[in-house]
């Protein structure tokens, strides 16, 4: 069962993706981080801790951890502390790919984005960051969806 918070948390998300014009939703990083949110997750170490926990239940998942079989799970935790650290307004620069390139050929769905999703609620409730942070930075990832999801 899908634990009402995660829903509601994905609908906030996701409502204010539709109201952000198409350009902008190509790129987060272009996005402007909420003030305080860097803080709010515990600066750079507490993006590290929620990286690690995110990405350790991430390639476990039985919906979406085979999309994660041939990555290395401390590259990608580096790479994902980064993008969140930079996005959230910290001084990390994240220099991986962008979305759309990281994830053309992953063959990926609406269902399994949600599921990442959950995933990612999942480690922040376990890291404490409260539903407001969370929501916070739900929001700044959303736009992401269209650059991830590739199977519509």
């Amino acid at each position: 069962m899908t634990h009402p918070k995660t829903l509601i948390a994905l609908a906030l998300a996701l409502g204010g993706l539709l109201a952000q014009p198409a350009l902008a939703q190509t790129s987060a990083a272009k996005a402007t981080a909420p003030a305080g949110l860097y803080q709010a997750l515990g600066e750079k170490p507490g993006i590290t801790r929620l990286m690690d926990d995110f990405v350790n239940r991430l390639v476990v998942d039985p919906r979406i951890g085979g999309h994660f079989k041939d990555t290395k799970p401390a590259a990608l935790k580096e790479s994902l502390t980064d993008q969140i650290c930079q996005l959230s307004g910290g001084p990390c620069k994240y220099e991986g790919a962008d979305m759309k390139s990281a994830h053309a050929d992953m063959d990926i769905t609406k269902g399994q984005f949600n599921a990442l999703v959950e995933v990612l609620q999942s480690a922040m409730d376990a890291q404490g960051i409260p539903f407001a942070q969370q929501n916070r930075l739900l929001a700044l990832l959303a736009p992401m969806h269209r650059d991830v999801i590739t199977i519509r």
